[in-house]
Formats: structure tokens, C-alpha cells, sequence
């Protein structure tokens, strides 16, 4: 069986998920991407064929001219849309392309669970600096199709919505921005895997943010089950956007009780999330999301494990200028918690200052028993280790 599996950058969810559950089902895969070289380089057995994915016509005319698809499948943010619309021109199984064009674009997300009854959000589309006459305060600016906390931003008045706007656009030419009302809360993911009748919940995580203005993710803490009326309230969400297809990673706030959604993103959760998550719960979890893209059903008990712990940890760079000193790659037991750590950045490379999840030296993942040992375990992990960075 043929997979085709759209791509933009290498990732970790695609070189050491999606890839290796591929193969172990046995399917021949080819990469479509528009970074050949970079592909071939990560994983040279593969087969790799350069194309215009952001373009799904582009797409289409690539899988019709090579061999006949089994399934096309992404776990890109970018390309959700594409890849739904040539499984449907296929007639594959894959996501309604108008779900995913909702959880992308988030401006139109707020119009549809606005036109749902399900939430209301105040927001509005920019595409040059200015300030609407209606907007409150506080507000986030964000890019209308961004990912990553990428040039998202609180801003306090009218002026800093200008400036900031404008900064943004310099950066991004021809974008178009959306400034919405700042929803409060703590913030928190559902992770969700569904067939299209069947959909689990896999958990989610307790989300720790940098300090404001900026929302970069420092640290992540795996919750087995949210509170009933929570996930009830996301879902219904969740089903107003229509999303129910294969993986699902939805961020959101709870505030007195009240969740509301943040963002959607219609594939797995990333920043090697996904990678910890099969670990914890002990499932074949890259294996049944893409079995769902050959057309699967999902069983309906996944036999996930529930009583596990887990804690992610992201050591930052506080600022620009060459990292000179780092820890290298480990994997380490101690005291009934498994350690998981990989650089994200080399010794010897100069980066800005980004305040996006860019800005990662490395990730730490933990998985055990009981959460204060894990929580313990990351304390001393970190402490006992060092990032140098020089000017």
C-alpha cells in the first residue's frame, strides 16, 4: 500500500513517528516536500519527490503522475488543507478540507464557533497597523494562519496595538493579522484521535507559559483526564469546527469553570509531545493515526495505559548570540522515571532572539509512576546541567 506524506522541514513527529510506524505497517511511503535535500538527508531509504505542497493542485498532479495513493497524509500545520483535498479528489479517507481550513485560519475559527452558539470571541483582521476603535484591552495579536506562538503578542492599549502590528507586517509582508480579546484561565490541551464515528481522548497537558507578553511554551505537565464538563465543553467546540479525523491537538483555557479554545491544531501534538505520549500511554498511537488515513476503523478501547506521570521541560535561550556550552543527548532511569533529552540547537550555532518555541535549546521528556518523582527527577535533570550562550 502506497502512503503519501506531505511535508515542509524535517520534524521529529515524521522521523521518529511517522516514518517508523509506516514501516512497520508495511506500507511504501513517498515523501512529497518542497525541501528535497534536507529530506533525503534525515532519511535517505525513503523515497522523496520534490513538490509544490503548499499548492494542492500541485499535489494532485504529483500523486497522479507516480504511483496510485493509499493514503495521503500530513502532520504539518501548513498543509492540512492540501493533503485533504487530494485524499478527497482520491476519494481516500483523510479530513473534511472545510474543518481544516477552520482550525487553520483562525479568524475564521471564531466566526464559525461564533455562528455556532458555542462561543464568542471579539476579534477582528488587520492588514496594516492600526488600532479598531472597538477593540479591548488587554488583546493578543497573532498571525491569521501562524504556529508556534510566532509573533504573538499581548498588548495593553492602542498604541502598543500599533506598534506591534506594524512590526509584525514589516516581518510579514502581505499577511493578515488577527487582534483578539485576551481570554484568561490556565492554559491546557486535549489530545484526540477519531475515525470519523469513534473519537478517544488521549489526555492532554497543563501548559506553562513564559511570562507575558510573549506565550512560549517552557513547560508541559500530562494530565490523564480533565474534568468531565471541561472536555465535554471542548468537544462541542471541537464539533461545531467539525473535527473528528485522525489526531487533534486543541489548546484552551478554563476560566470558573468555562474552557474555551485558544487554537486548534488538526494533527498530532508536536515538540516531541506525540513522541512522549506513545511512550506514556504505551499504545501504537503513530500506527492507528495512520491507519484511520487507510480507510481503518480505530478499535474502541486503544488499552492506553492511565496511570502514568510525565513532564516535558524546554531550556530557552534568554537571549541572542552563539551557544557555546550545552548537555548532549541522554537517556537516563532514575528512580522508576525514564529521562528522554535531545538538543534542539548545536554548539557553535548564532541565533537571534526569537520569543517563539524557536528559542528552545533542547526538550526533556519524563515518563513514570507518580508525578512528584518525575517533577523531581527534571529539577535535579536541569539543575545539575548547564546552556552557555555569548554575545
Amino acid at each position: 500500500m502506497r502512503l503519501y506524506l506531505l511535508a515542509l522541514n524535517p520534524t521529529d513527529s515524521v522521523t521518529e513517528g511517522f516514518l517508523p510506524a509506516a514501516s512497520r505497517l508495511g506500507l511504501d511511503v513517498t515523501v512529497l516536500t518542497d525541501q528535497p535535500d534536507a529530506h533525503r538527508g534525515t532519511h535517505p531509504d525513503i523515497e522523496v519527490l520534490e513538490c509544490d505542497v503548499r499548492d494542492f493542485r500541485a499535489v494532485i498532479t504529483r500523486i497522479s503522475t507516480h504511483h496510485s495513493p493509499d493514503a495521503v497524509f500530513t502532520n504539518s500545520d501548513h498543509l492540512q488543507t492540501q493533503a485533504a483535498l487530494a485524499a478527497a479528489y482520491f476519494d481516500l479517507s483523510g479530513k473534511d478540507w472545510r474543518a481544516t481550513l477552520r482550525c487553520k485560519d483562525k479568524a475564521e475559527m471564531r466566526r464559525r464557533l461564533a455562528a455556532a452558539g458555542v462561543d464568542t470571541v471579539w476579534s477582528a483582521e488587520l492588514t496594516e497597523p492600526v488600532a479598531p476603535a472597538d477593540a479591548p484591552y488587554p488583546c493578543v495579536v497573532k498571525p491569521r494562519e501562524g504556529v508556534a506562538s510566532e509573533d504573538v503578542v499581548l498588548v495593553d492599549g492602542p498604541e502598543e496595538l500599533v506598534a506591534h502590528t506594524k512590526e509584525i507586517l514589516e516581518r510579514r509582508p502581505g499577511a493578515t493579522l488577527v487582534v483578539e480579546e485576551y481570554l484568561p484561565g490556565d492554559l491546557f490541551t486535549l489530545e484526540t484521535l477519531g475515525d470519523g464515528d469513534l473519537r478517544h481522548v488521549l489526555g492532554g497537558f497543563h501548559t506553562e507559559l513564559s511570562p507575558p507578553p510573549y506565550f512560549i511554551e517552557e513547560r508541559l505537565t500530562f494530565v490523564p483526564a480533565h474534568p468531565e464538563p471541561v472536555v465535554d465543553q471542548v468537544l462541542t467546540q471541537l464539533d461545531a469546527l467539525g473535527v473528528g479525523f485522525g489526531a487533534c491537538h486543541t489548546e484552551f483555557v478554563v476560566h470558573d469553570g468555562r474552557a474555551r479554545i485558544i487554537e486548534v491544531n488538526y494533527r498530532a501534538i508536536g515538540d516531541q509531545c506525540d513522541l512522549l505520549l506513545a511512550r506514556l500511554l504505551e499504545i501504537p498511537l503513530f500506527e492507528h493515526i495512520l491507519r484511520t488515513h487507510l480507510g481503518e476503523p480505530l478499535p474502541d478501547d486503544l488499552a492506553a495505559r492511565r496511570d502514568g506521570a510525565a513532564r516535558l521541560e524546554y531550556p530557552c535561550a534568554d537571549r541572542a548570540g552563539t551557544l557555546v556550552g550545552a548537555p548532549t543527548a541522554a537517556d537516563l532511569d532514575i528512580d522508576g522515571v525514564h529521562l528522554t533529552y535531545r538538543p534542539l540547537r548545536a554548539v557553535g550555532e548564532r541565533h537571534e532572539l526569537y520569543r517563539t518555541n524557536r528559542d528552545y535549546l533542547g526538550v526533556l521528556r519524563a515518563t513514570g509512576n507518580d508525578q512528584p518523582a518525575v517533577d523531581r527527577a527534571v529539577a535535579d535533570f536541569l539543575a545539575e546541567r548547564r546552556w552557555e550562550i555569548q554575545p
